[in-house]
C-alpha cells in the first residue's frame, strides 16, 4: 500500500484522538474526550464509561505492527484510534487511521483545511517576489489561504494602506497585526476557530511569537532577526498541533525562506488568483496556451506580478524537463552517424555546466542548515524519552 493512504475504517471498539506531534516512533495523541468518545461519521462504540481515576487528555502512543506491515504512515493530524490505554502511565496503542481529507508533505500534516500565511511588513522587509512564491505553494495545495502582516506598528499607515491595495490587486485580503503592540485578535481568532490551519512563512516573521499569544500554553522558542542576513533565524525544528482555547488546532512548520514550486508548468496559472479572474471572462485562442504573450492569449502581461509568474514558469519547464530525461533515459543521448555505423553519444547539458547562482548556493546552505538543526532537535527528543523511561 502506497505511502499516506488511510486504512479504511472498521466498526470496533476504541478512543479516538488527533495525532498532535510525532517524536521518533512516538506519537502524542489527544482524545476527542476522557470518556474515549467515538470519531464522527462511525457509529457509537461501546467504551467504558466508569472513570475510576481521572485520566490523561493526552497519551503517548505507539502504532502497531500490523499498520507498519500495511505501509500506514502515521502523521500529525491523523484521527486515530487509539487501543489498550494505560491510564495510569498515560500510553497507548494506534491501531486505526481514519482517510485523511488532505495531505500535506512539507510540512507532513493530514487533514488541514487552511493555511495562514505569516509575513512581516518589516524586519525582516516585505519581498514581493518571496510572498508571491509562497502563495503559489500555498495555492498549489489546494486549502484555503488566509493572509496575516505581521508588525504594523514598524509601518505607518500610508505603507500599510499601499500594501493592502496591492494584494487587493493580487486577489488576496491580508490581516494586518501586530504581536508586540497587540493581544486580541478578533478578525483572526474567528478565521481560526474550529480549523486546522497550518501557519506558514518566512523565518523572523513571528510565527512562533503569534501561537504565544493565541495559545500561551504553547511557550515556542523566538528568535530575532539576522543583521547580516535580513532574515530570520530558524526557531521551529518540527511540526506539532497545538489546542487553540476557542477551539481547533494551530500547526507550528520550520521556516524556510524560498519554498520549492513542484506543481506542471500547464497547472501554474490556476495559482494565481489574476490569471483565474481573466480566463473565467475570456478563454484563450489555444487550449494550452501558457500565458507567456502566445497568439489570442486572455491573459496578457499587464498585471503587476506577471514578472513573477514567468520566473515560476521557467522554473517549473525547467524541472518538468528534468523529470522527463529521467523517465526517458534515450533523451539524454543523440544519434551521430559515422563510418562505423550510428552511434549513441551522450547530450551536453548546458545546465549542468551552468555557474550556480549566489541565491541557489546560499538556499541549500540554509536547507542543510534547516536539516541539522531538525536532526538535533529529534535526538534531544530522543534523549528525553529514554531519561523518562529511567525515571
Amino acid at each position: 500500500m502506497p505511502e499516506g493512504t488511510a486504512i479504511a475504517p472498521e466498526i470496533t471498539q476504541g478512543y479516538w484522538g488527533t495525532v498532535l506531534a510525532v517524536q521518533a516512533n512516538y506519537y502524542w495523541v489527544k482524545l476527542n474526550e476522557v470518556t474515549g468518545e467515538p470519531a464522527p461519521a462511525l457509529p457509537n462504540p461501546v467504551v467504558d464509561s466508569v472513570q475510576s481515576e481521572p485520566r490523561p487528555k493526552n497519551l503517548l502512543c505507539t502504532r502497531r505492527a500490523r499498520l507498519k506491515k500495511m505501509g500506514q504512515r502515521v502523521m500529525v493530524g491523523d484521527r486515530v484510534r487509539v487501543e489498550e490505554p494505560d491510564w495510569a502511565g498515560g500510553r497507548g496503542a494506534i491501531a486505526q487511521v481514519l482517510p485523511r481529507s488532505t495531505l500535506l508533505d512539507r510540512p507532513p500534516v493530514a487533514n488541514a483545511d487552511q493555511i495562514l500565511l505569516v509575513f512581516a511588513l518589516s524586519e525582516p522587509e516585505l519581498d514581493p517576489f518571496q510572498l508571491s512564491r509562497f502563495l503559489v505553494k500555498a495555492e498549489a495545495t489546494g486549502i484555503a489561504i488566509n493572509l496575516c502582516l505581521n508588525k504594523r506598528d514598524l509601518v505607518d499607515e500610508q505603507t500599510r494602506q499601499a500594501w493592502i491595495d496591492r494584494l487587493h490587486a493580487w486577489g488576496y485580503t491580508p490581516t494586518m497585526i501586530s504581536v508586540q503592540t497587540e493581544s486580541i485578535w478578533p478578525e483572526l481568532n474567528q478565521q481560526l476557530k474550529h480549523h486546522i490551519t497550518v501557519v506558514s512563512g518566512p523565518s523572523g516573521v513571528g510565527k512562533s511569537s503569534l501561537i504565544n499569544h493565541l495559545i500561551p500554553a504553547a511557550d515556542l522558542r523566538t528568535g530575532a532577526v539576522s543583521g547580516k542576513l535580513g532574515r530570520g533565524r530558524h526557531t521551529t525544528r518540527h511540526v506539532e498541533l497545538f489546542e487553540l482555547p476557542s477551539g481547533g488546532f494551530l500547526a507550528d512548520t520550520p521556516g524556510f525562506n524560498q519554498p520549492d514550486v513542484t506543481c506542471a508548468p500547464e497547472e501554474l496559472a490556476d495559482c494565481f488568483p489574476e490569471i483565474r479572474q481573466r480566463l473565467a471572462a475570456q478563454s484563450c485562442q489555444f487550449s494550452d496556451c501558457l500565458h507567456r504573450d502566445e497568439p489570442g492569449c486572455a491573459v496578457g502581461n499587464d498585471w503587476e506580478r506577471y514578472e513573477h509568474y514567468l520566473v515560476l514558469l521557467e522554473e517549473a519547464v525547467e524541472r518538468q524537463e528534468s523529470l522527463n530525461q529521467q523517465r526517458d533515459p534515450e533523451a539524454a543521448f543523440k544519434i551521430k552517424t559515422t563510418e562505423a555505423g550510428a552511434q549513441h553519444e551522450p547530450m551536453l547539458q548546458a545546465k549542468k555546466y551552468r555557474r550556480i547562482s549566489r541565491r541557489s548556493r546560499n538556499q541549500a546552505l540554509q536547507d542543510l542548515c534547516d536539516d541539522l538543526i531538525e536532526s538535533a532537535g529529534h535526538l534531544e527528543e530522543l534523549d528525553e524519552l529514554a531519561f523518562d523511561e529511567m525515571d
